[in-house]
Order: C-alpha cells, then structure tokens, then sequence
C-alpha cells in the first residue's frame, strides 16, 4: 500500500511537469506507514521489470563504473547479508566515509535493508572530528576507504571497522561481503518514520548539530526535489557534490531514482571547468545540478562550443549571481533555475520548470510545503526568517535535532525557523537576504551581507568575499568585505583602489563597503564560509584600536570623492 501511495505521488508530478500552479495546489505528501526504499522502491520497483537493466550509476574518471538497477539491487543485498554476519542491526549506525566510488551506494541501499541507520562523513574529515561523531552519533560500524584508516587510530576499538581496498589490520574487507547470498530476507517490516540517516551539518557558527531523517523524510520529501530539478525516467544526472553532504543524498542518490534516471558522477583528481564541460557532452548528460562556484568556473570558458544535450540546468547551495544566469541563458539557450533547501529538509523553495525565472530569485513554494515569513515576534512580514508551516509537518522535513544524551529536541508546534531571511514579492517569489545572524545595521540601514558579495565578485579580480560588519564610532558599524583574489591578483592599494570604485559605480552610499581587507576566508570542512570568526575579528580589533594587515579604508584614498 505504501509503495503505490509513493508511486501514486511520483506520477502525480510526473504528470504535471509543467504545470507548477496544479502540482502546488493538488500535491499532496503520500501516507507512508510500513516503508523500506531501498526494498520496496528500488528493488519491487526499479529492479525489476523494463527498467531492471537500465543504468542506475555511471561513474567516469577516476574508479569508472556502470551498475544498472538489477545489479546494484543484487550487489546491495549480498553487502547487506555481509554485514548481517558481521553483527549489523536494525536501528545501529554505520559512519560511511567514502568517496565516489560504487560502494558508497551498494552500501547505502544495504543500511538501509537492514534497518541500520546511516552516518554520511565526508573524506576530508579529521580525526577530531571524526571523535566528535563517533562519540554524539553512537557509531558502532564504519565504512571507509582503507586509505583513510590512520585517520580512526585511537577511537572506540569496539566499532566494526570495513575497508574499502586491502584492509589494513583489524579491518574487514569490503570486497569480502560480496560473497553473500544475492537474497536477502528483512528481519521485519520498515516503518516509513523509522531513522534512515544521520547528518551532521557543517556548523558555521558552533559545533555541527545532527539532524535525523527517517525512510520517509528523505525518500518521499526528495519527491519534490526530483519535481524541481525536471527529472524523467532514463534521464542522465550530475550533481556536482561530495558524499557526506546532504546534497549529495538529493540529487545523486533520491531524486534521480525516484524518476528511475541514471546517477551520473565525473570524477577528477581536481576540478577542471573545461573538462568537465567536455565529460558533460560526451556522455550526453541531460540534467545538471552544480553550486554557484562550478557556474563561476564554466562561464569563464567557451561554453557556446560545448555542444550538450542537456535540457535542465540547475544551481543550489547559494543564490546565484544575475549575470551568471544570462551568460548561459545567451551561449546555450537555458536558464539556470534555482533552489533552495536545507540539511534538515528537502527542496523547500524554487524556480520549477515552465514557470517564469526572476534573476536574484530562489523561486516559488514547494509543492508540498507551506512557508511563512516570520518576524522575532512571530508576526508575518514581507522580509523575515523563512519559516515552514508546522500544521500539519510536512513529509520533508527532519524528525529534529539529537541532542547529546540521545534524546531529540521537539521541533515545536507552529513552525520551524530556518535562519535564513529572504523576501517574497506580490507574485509569491521568494529572494535570499542571508542568514539571520549574518544580516546587519549600518547608519540604521539593513545590510543583506549576500547582496554586497554578489556585486563584489562581479569585479574581474576577486575570487571570493564575505561582508561583515565592522565597529565604527560614527556609524555604530559599516560593512567591510573580506576578499580573496584570483590568481595572479595583487593585493595592494590600486587594488583596493580599484574595488572601491567598482563598488561606488553599483551600490548606493549607505550599502556601500567602507573597508577591504585582502586575506583567506576561513571555511567549514563543506565549504561555507565562517562569517561568524570575522565578526568577531572584527569586534577583537576594535577594541584593540588596530586595523587588519592588509586593510585598506575608503578614508585612505583622496582619490574618492567624499559621500
């Protein structure tokens, strides 16, 4: 029953690929009671019938590979009847820290056979984090590369150690589990709120949090991810995104197998714009997902020689930049939609296909979702915290937050805040501000940190920027960007100079970046900048009544008329 109330939901969709205004208002969340995805949807499903000897994932470069459904169905179980033998149980967490390579997704359907719950660790973790989780995520099994054993030296001696490659002492083989029963048997039925995954977020403000969801949160939630991206059966999908992130669960994993499309994932020793733009024609990908950073990186090849076959281009993980959009929209006819979502959701907001893209916006509501625009005071306002209306919870949303003993913090009862601040105009299109804590004021003027950034990086010389506010005794703050160049960039004062007037030709006086400080952004281990660690260089300084090394003020340059 379940499984046909999940197909019912994916068709529904299906149907009205074109028609957001219906799907909005007619979706409705499937009701899921006993529900196991990797059995009930990949394998009934996916694995068998005319879709059994589709391609499911197709890896090129490094550790190349193609599985279809049918095999990775049966891979999966043997993996899973290994790790049976080796004591997995229903309800324990495995830590898998893997990169892209076929075991990571063997290994996922098999967790989730079993009724194990999942830890997704990305391989750029230390060893201290890498305590930090073992011990608040309770991990008693561990996948991972072998190469990556010196890093679990000295943890807990009692978690079950599985290496991917010649096993180190101690260690399992991974390569051994493969020589299970290609039938499995579930010990039990899977109740659809029963946990599935364990996420730690990458916390760019405090410790990571650690966010469960259940086989129904993810699965069915990642329904109107797949809705968003535009995904159909046999489609080719690359999300540009590294395991152990959230994102990497909703578009190299969810919602292409939700449509029944091929996960596709181009491997390289280190990112390479042109060659991924060739990899992308030559396996004529036909829907992309990639981040900001990688859209940055492409328009600055001849992306107009690159001949694809890709009809949905897609961009998430931060806004993305108004002239980026029109650059590909000129050299190859698409337009990049956006979306926007959360380790702790699905695909809350976006731009859905066939509905009109307004560039510097995240697009509409999510079928599925009610969002609300919430002040302190919890009272609505057309700019203020995205919030998720909690009458009833949607689908796609986490059960909560672990908190250390265990126990889980209630999400409470009107809604979940998200801490992000956005803008919704008449038309229900909602645009990104920033996070809650990174929005200030200047000169009592509200200062969106993202906005100040977007023009900041349309100067041909910086990489990267971050705006914080910075003590001033006239103005009580005044913004003042961080910036990082590109290669060959010099950072000196015609530089600053240079940026400055950049700046005084596109913002107003009171937006305008009053001070530069040429240096490297510090970053969580997923990338996102710790603005919270320049606030509070910021705040040191003052009081100190020193400047940055390398920072140059607008007072600095006669050269700049006055304002």
């Amino acid at each position: 029953m379940s499984t046909r109330a999940f197909k019912q939901a994916r068709d529904f969709l299906f149907a009205h690929r074109i028609n957001y205004a219906t799907a909005h208002r007619d979706f409705r969340w499937p009701d899921l009671h006993e529900f196991n995805y990797a059995l009930d949807w990949f394998d009934a499903e996916l694995a068998r019938g005319s879709q059994a000897n589709n391609l499911a994932l197709k890896i090129v470069g490094d550790d190349a590979a193609t599985r279809t459904f049918a095999e990775l169905s049966a891979a999966s179980n043997r993996i899973a009847n290994g790790l049976r033998g080796l004591g997995v149980k229903r309800g324990e967490r495995i830590l898998l820290m893997l990169g892209n390579v076929v075991p990571l997704w063997e290994s996922m359907l098999a967790a989730m056979k079993l009724g194990a719950i999942v830890i997704p660790a990305t391989t750029l973790l230390t060893p201290h984090d890498l305590k930090d989780r073992f011990e608040r995520g309770r991990v008693r099994h561990l996948i991972a590369n072998a190469a990556d054993a010196p890093k679990f030296s000295g943890l807990d001696p009692t978690v079950t150690r599985i290496a991917v490659g010649d096993a180190p002492t101690g260690w399992h083989s991974y390569e051994a589990l493969r020589s299970g029963d290609a039938g499995f048997t579930p010990d039990g039925p899977t109740r659809a709120s029963d946990a599935l995954l364990l996420y730690f977020t990458s916390g760019t403000t405090s410790r990571p949090k650690l966010v469960e969801h259940s086989h129904q949160s993810y699965p069915a939630g990642h329904l109107v991810t797949m809705y968003w991206i535009g995904l159909q059966p046999g489609d080719m999908h690359l999300n540009i995104s590294s395991p152990g992130w959230a994102k990497h669960a909703y578009s190299c994993f969810f919602a292409p197998w939700n449509a029944g499309a091929t996960v596709f994932i181009a491997n390289q020793p280190r990112f390479n714009a042109r060659d991924m733009l060739r990899t992308i024609v030559d396996n004529k990908v036909t829907t992309i997902c990639a981040p900001p950073t990688v859209w940055r990186m492409f328009v600055q090849e001849d992306m107009a020689s690159f001949r694809t076959s890709l009809r949905e281009v897609l961009s998430a993980g931060e806004p993305l930049n108004p002239e980026v959009i029109e650059h590909v929209q000129r050299v190859w006819g698409k337009t990049p939609r956006e979306g926007y979502g959360q380790t702790e959701t699905t695909l809350l907001i976006g731009c859905f296909p066939g509905e009109v893209v307004k560039p510097g916006s995240m697009g509409q509501e999510s079928p599925g979702f009610r969002i609300r625009l919430l002040d302190a005071e919890d009272k609505q306002a057309d700019e203020a915290e995205v919030c998720i209306d909690l009458n009833p919870p949607p689908v796609g949303l986490m059960r909560g937050y672990q908190n250390d003993d265990g126990t889980f913090a209630p999400l409470g009862r009107g809604a979940y805040r998200t801490g992000d601040v956005a803008t919704r105009d008449a038309d229900g299109y909602y645009t990104y501000v920033g996070r809650a804590d990174d929005v200030f004021k200047a000169s009592d003027y509200r200062i969106s940190p993202f906005e100040l950034e977007s023009v900041l990086i349309e100067h041909p010389a910086i990489a990267e920027a971050a705006v914080v506010p910075a003590p001033d005794a006239i103005r009580m703050a005044v913004p003042k960007a961080y910036v990082a160049l590109t290669a060959g960039s010099q950072p000196d004062r015609d530089m600053a100079l240079s940026i400055f007037r950049h700046l005084r030709d596109r913002l107003a006086p009171f937006k305008r970046v009053r001070r530069i400080e040429f240096a490297d952004l510090p970053k969580t281990i997923s990338g996102k900048i710790r603005r919270v660690e320049l606030r509070q260089a910021e705040q040191a300084r003052a009081l100190e009544g020193v400047r940055g090394k390398s920072e140059f003020r607008e007072q600095d340059f006669p050269e700049l008329s006055s304002s």
